[in-house]
């Protein structure tokens, strides 16, 4: 009796014995004892990038023991807790947990926990969007892309004769019955009993991740793949290929990026590694090497899915021609306006540029052309110490350049207090009809983003959503200022040519000047000016002060590179100062537009717009005011495009 005491306290605490009375404790008499487990059920529920999710059902059951179903709620922090006391002596708990949040995708984890486990076992659990990324790879090409190359296993690929009953029964769950979640057992069985099988386990990855386990999934096609490095010959490219693809639905894509490249060391020509390794390039603007992956995808036998990235790797490369070939030969013969709105949005970007490639043909931007602001006197350059060194140009590209990528990277959402003053100058520039607004300026990080940026929008004081008035009455609306900066980004520094003009003091600081003018086949960061229903974009040149100490820019001045006669379009001027903002929850400061001017001369008519912000705040943390949702708001006319998709 008493080892069979010790026994049960090694395994699991127990409910305090009955002690018999005298009258049941008779010489013979076989006396049964039942102890009570405890078991704790306990996980973490996090989205792809592993925040916490709060709120989110997780459904408990334990499929071996009868009426045992319980469901919990995730706490702040994401985590689940509950306690199970089956009556049963069980080594093991077999459990099974869905768990459900809205704007998610389901998720479902079959598990076990063990009685001789040495501590409690968090479980975690990953949610996922429930709206996919059109840009990405969906699921369901994923996993037809992937499932017939694994629908028939043999010895040769490592699958025992005595396995190959389970495996048929769950390609047959998977395939026929479409029931993913009645395959993944007969999976998980053969790929216990056939470990060194790396095209079984796999099967298990694909199956897992379809029915909404990705933590199972990354687990056992980790697995995979280090068993596929460990001895090359037994080796595939899968396990690689679908890791890879789950880091870019991480939008991770140069982690994806190193999948497929170890992918492709076991099949060079595998189609869909290639397509997959050609998108990566393009999420992260590296265009060429984007455009000749997918081509060599294409040539491999990739789907139409490929010739569709290829055109915007190809404009992405200032190719408009070549990439409006590609999107006509994806199209084949299909009416644009029928296509999804990513097909349509591609193909007009195509063919924004080719207009953009005839309006700018003749414009040169060379380093050897001298830029407009060398060739006339301006006031902005009156103090300017001129040199004509070009050597400090590099380091001081290089400053700005990381100041620049640190802004965007840590920019948190903002709003500030916009004051508008329009006016119609009249032909001496003073004077004329003028009207004052006032406005809550809102710039917001886009919660999913491969480039650097953000949008901006106008409120009215209230909190409702706004627009700036006077269209109607021949005043003009601007907007867009906060992103001015992107052009000096590292990314896009190579779409513009710049040039030290020397130095100059302002506000008096000391200030690197340099010029500036974007090329206009290969830039992505451009403005537009609307005209009613006309729309024309504009790209720019210019004039930076940039701080010589800290390399902020303290001063930004931009003209059109050329007239736009198309809309009667003959200057616009935009000067912007800076000025250093702090917050109360974020140490580092924030240079941002303080005041802002925008001239043009457009019909004959000259008219000025002034914009002034200030009281700058961040979103919920120390706004007193609530604020709106940004999509609930009217998004302004942006100066500046979405720099993660290219024309």
């Amino acid at each position: 009796m008493k080892a069979h005491f010790r026994d049960l306290i090694l395994l699991t605490a127990m409910a305090a014995l009955p002690v018999p009375s005298p009258a049941q404790d008779v010489a013979g008499q076989h006396i049964q004892v039942e102890a009570q487990r405890h078991w704790y059920v306990t996980g973490k529920v996090s989205n792809l990038q592993g925040d916490p999710i709060a709120g989110a059902l997780v459904n408990v059951i334990a499929t071996n023991v009868i009426g045992q179903h319980e469901i919990i709620e995730t706490t702040l922090q994401g985590e689940f807790f509950r306690e199970l006391n089956p009556l049963e002596h069980l080594r093991t708990l077999a459990l099974d947990l869905t768990v459900t949040r809205p704007g998610f995708l389901k998720a479902h984890v079959i598990t076990e926990l063990s009685a001789d486990a040495e501590k409690t076992w968090v479980i975690p659990i990953t949610l996922r969007d429930k709206d996919e990324d059109p840009d990405l790879l969906a699921q369901a090409d994923l996993i037809s892309g992937l499932i017939p190359r694994l629908k028939k296993l043999g010895v040769s690929d490592g699958l025992s004769a005595s396995a190959e009953k389970d495996y048929t029964r769950g390609v047959r769950e998977l395939l026929d019955q479409k029931n993913p979640d009645r395959a993944l057992p007969f999976f998980a069985k053969v790929a216990q009993h056939d470990r060194s099988c790396v095209a079984c386990r796999t099967m298990l990855g694909l199956v897992e991740l379809e029915s909404g386990d990705w933590d199972g999934a990354t687990r056992d096609l980790s697995e995979a793949s280090d068993r596929s490095k460990a001895d090359r010959t037994a080796g595939r490219p899968e396990p690689m290929l679908v890791l890879g693809v789950m880091q870019s639905w991480r939008h991770e894509p140069e982690r994806a990026a190193g999948y497929f490249v170890e992918a492709l060391k076991f099949a060079p020509q595998d189609r869909l590694a290639l397509q997959e390794l050609g998108r990566s390039q393009l999420l992260i603007q590296n265009w060429p090497a984007a455009a000749e992956k997918l081509r060599e995808a294409i040539d491999a036998g990739s789907g139409p899915e490929a010739r569709l990235m290829r055109a915007q790797a190809l404009l992405g490369e200032g190719h408009a021609e070549e990439a409006n070939k590609e999107i006509t030969r994806y199209l084949d013969g299909r009416e644009v306006r029928t296509m999804p709105p990513r097909v349509r949005q591609i193909w007009v970007q195509v063919q924004s540029q080719k207009k953009v490639e005839a309006t700018y043909a003749k414009v040169k931007t060379e380093v050897d052309q001298p830029i407009d602001y060398l060739r006339r006197t301006t006031p902005d350059l009156k103090g300017l110490e001129s040199d004509e060194d070009q050597k400090p140009l590099e380091s001081i590209l290089t400053g700005v350049g990381k100041d620049v990528r640190e802004f965007f990277r840590s920019f948190p959402n903002t709003s500030s207090l916009e004051k508008v003053h329009q006016q119609k100058l009249k032909g001496n520039g003073k004077g004329g009809e003028k009207q004052d607004q006032k406005f809550q300026y809102l710039c917001v990080t886009p919660a999913q983003a491969w480039g650097p940026g953000f949008s901006e929008y106008r409120s009215n004081l209230p909190g409702n959503e706004g627009q700036s008035t006077g269209l109607a009455e021949g005043f003009m609306v601007t907007s867009g200022f906060a992103a001015a900066s992107l052009i000096f980004h590292p990314v896009y520094q190579s779409e513009a040519t710049f040039r030290y003009l020397g130095r100059q003091k302002v506000n008096g600081r000391d200030s690197y000047v340099v010029a500036f003018a974007q090329h206009p086949i290969q830039a992505h960061v451009y403005g537009l000016f609307k005209d009613g229903k006309n729309e024309s974009t504009i790209f720019v040149q210019g004039l930076a002060w940039i701080d010589s100490q800290n390399y902020q820019i303290l001063r930004l001045r931009t003209d059109l590179l050329k007239a736009l006669p198309e809309v009667a379009l003959k200057r616009q001027t935009t000067e912007i100062s800076f000025s250093e903002v702090h917050f109360k929850s974020i140490t580092a400061g924030f240079w941002l537009p303080r005041e802002v001017a925008v001239t043009v001369d457009w019909h004959g008519k000259v008219l000025r717009n002034d914009h002034e912000y200030s009281d700058f705040k961040i979103f919920n943390v120390d706004s007193t005011q609530k604020i709106g949702k940004p999509k609930e708001l009217a998004q302004t006319s942006k100066e500046v495009s979405d720099p993660e998709k290219p024309r």
